[in-house]
């Protein structure tokens, strides 16, 4: 760990599996930098002297990590303090969520070792394809990271994948509130009255448990019958032992009293305390302005060959519609680019219109209409 607390740059992945478990169980930690690669085996090390190398100076290179960022979290207390993610910033020249082969053959053209997806992680001694597939993995990050930042600083667009890691690295990646995860079922939004309070109870109950005993919350109750709890309370053993999901289940009575009284929770479950799901639905009135500012922005995702969602997601236009003062779209260089076109075209300071040619052009409003609108209008 010593060498690598003095590298500049290194590249980071990890292999884990969470079929079984709750939380994902972490069973491979590959690391590279200038010196050379290293596969670490966190069932034979501890990784704990790992976050001082996080904590550190240097700047981790990943590709596409959210889940790894989670995994470090756990096995480490710690996440890189800076980080360039290479799928994100291959986003910022037009490749949209690019897999790490492709964009290793793409910009160096190296192709990468192919191996089994699924293979089991966890088998020790790992086998020699195990060994060279996972160490691919890290094998040309630095070099991506390289020819990245190269390409991207020559479009002027180094400093906009930069912002977007940090904010992607310090991204809040708190646990669902227990009383929240039944927002997560498909049904949720169709259930009316005592039906969402037991959803939301059960569910509850379901994930606090299944994160006790470090298994997934199918494990203990499958999603086929807290649905059916929820619109058909059972309020006894017997009546529980009748929902569907549950017939060939033989509950143990302490499992079936707490779900039982998990049950009882949600019928008696003050409105007070009834979390909803976020409503995300516009104002009817700025639906219009919702339409002209999605197409305009995909014409300019178009136009600069950036991933669209990375320009401006549906519910970063509702947010800068609905006049939120901390939405993306007012935020450093989204500002500029979209954000303030945007805002003109819904004062009504600008319009837009059909392009010669094909396509959309946002320009200054005459304030002239062609169509006189309807006398009483």
């Amino acid at each position: 760990m010593g060498e690598l607390a003095s590298e500049p740059a290194y590249g980071l992945d990890t292999e884990f599996h969470r079929e079984r478990t709750y939380y994902p169980l972490l069973a491979l930690v590959q690391i590279s930098w200038s010196g050379g690669i290293a596969l670490v085996d966190p069932f034979a090390v501890e990784l704990k002297p790992l976050a001082g190398v996080l904590n550190g100076p240097g700047l981790a290179v990943l590709h596409a990590g959210e889940q790894d960022l989670e995994v470090l979290t756990r096995a480490c207390g710690t996440v890189p303090s800076r980080l360039f993610d290479t799928q994100l910033a291959a986003g910022f020249m037009g490749m949209s969520t690019p897999s790490l082969a492709n964009l290793t053959q793409r910009l160096l053209g190296h192709t990468l070792s192919k191996g089994d997806r699924l293979t089991d992680w966890t088998r020790r001694p790992l086998s020699s394809q195990q060994r060279t597939y996972a160490a691919a993995d890290v094998a040309y990050l630095l070099q991506l990271h390289e020819a990245l930042a190269t390409a991207l600083l020559s479009m002027g667009r180094l400093g906009w994948a930069e912002t977007e890691c940090e904010l992607f690295l310090h991204r809040p990646r708190l646990a669902c509130p227990p009383c929240q995860v039944w927002w997560r079922m498909r049904e949720a939004r169709s259930l009316r009255g005592r039906a969402r309070a037991v959803a939301q109870c059960v569910f509850a109950w379901r994930e606090l448990r299944a994160a006790g005993l470090d298994k997934p919350p199918r494990f203990v109750l499958p999603d086929l019958s807290v649905v059916s709890i929820a619109n058909r309370p059972p309020r006894s053993s017997e009546e529980l032992a009748q929902v569907r999901g549950l017939e060939a289940r033989r509950l143990k009575p302490e499992l079936a009293a707490e779900l039982l009284a998990a049950v009882e929770e949600g019928m008696v479950l003050p409105d007070s305390s009834l979390c909803l799901p976020v409503n995300d639905d516009l104002d009817p009135a700025l639906r219009p302005a919702a339409t002209l500012a999605a197409a305009w922005v995909t014409q300019r995702a178009n136009e600069l060959q950036i991933d669209t969602t990375l320009l401006a997601t549906r519910a970063d236009l509702h947010a800068m519609l609905r006049g939120d003062a901390y939405c993306r779209l007012a935020q450093d260089w989204r500002a500029s680019l979209l954000g303030a076109p945007l805002r003109s075209l819904v004062a009504g300071e600008a319009a837009l219109g059909l392009a010669t040619g094909g396509g959309l052009v946002l320009e200054e409003r005459s304030r002239r209409p062609l169509v006189k609108a309807p006398a009483g209008a």
